[in-house]
């Protein structure tokens, strides 16, 4: 659910609120309770939540070893192989 940000004109609190999309904007302030609450524009907020993954999280230490080998070889192999001539045939 995105996180909205409000401004009270009458007193000038500001509060962050989490919403959903299709709920209505908030009228009232929290603080001097006047119907003078307004939606600002902001940059969008989002919260994270959960503990997630990464890609590193699956990998045992002999795996992280085996890719960073193999990706060292291959890069060898295709340098190797960009610096012979290529022969062409007219």
């Amino acid at each position: 659910m995105p996180i909205y940000e409000y401004q009270c004109k009458s007193c000038g609190h500001e509060l962050e609120v989490i919403q959903k999309v299709s709920e209505e904007p908030l009228k009232f302030c929290p603080e001097c309770g006047q119907e003078e609450l307004s939606k600002l524009v902001s940059a969008a907020g989002f919260r994270l939540k959960g503990g997630g993954w990464y890609e590193t999280d699956f990998k045992g230490n002999s795996d992280k070893k085996k890719n960073l080998a193999g990706d060292h070889k291959s890069d060898s192999a295709s340098s190797s192989e960009s610096s012979k001539p290529s022969s062409t045939s007219s």
